[in-house]
């Protein structure tokens, strides 16, 4: 295992020089409250196709699916949240995953296993077993 560093230093070198996989599971968000009990994990590395609703900043309220993950600029874009440039051409606008919650999720089979994996409850009945 890596040993963690607590110098503000080395922890924005790791976070800003993180591979792709790796910011993966930085750029994750939390579940709503009705995906959160039916699957007992507080959040997810977010994923295109996934339905999205912005909880903080200037765009809050706003919903729409994930039309990609734009790893490299640590943000996401969400259909239909726009804006008109000057020119009248229209460009999404990123959001980072932190400010946004999960309200449906794609499900395939690395996703379910994945949740599986990550099932609190599990997780609570295996250590009373032992």
């Amino acid at each position: 295992m890596i040993d963690v560093s607590s110098s503000r230093r080395k922890s924005r070198k790791a976070h800003f020089t993180a591979s792709s996989t790796e910011r993966r599971k930085i750029m994750s968000s939390a579940l709503s409250k009705e995906l959160r009990e039916k699957y007992n994990t507080r959040s997810i590395p977010v994923r295109k196709d996934d339905e999205v609703l912005v909880v903080r900043g200037s765009l809050k309220g706003r919903e729409g699916k994930v039309v990609q993950v734009y790893r490299k600029k640590w943000v996401i874009h969400i259909d239909r949240v726009n804006r008109e440039k000057v020119n009248g051409a229209s460009v999404p606008i990123g959001i980072h995953p932190s400010n946004v919650v999960v309200t449906k999720l794609k499900i395939d089979k690395s996703r379910q296993a994945i949740l599986d994996r990550k099932d609190r409850s599990k997780k609570g009945e295996a250590m009373q077993q032992v």
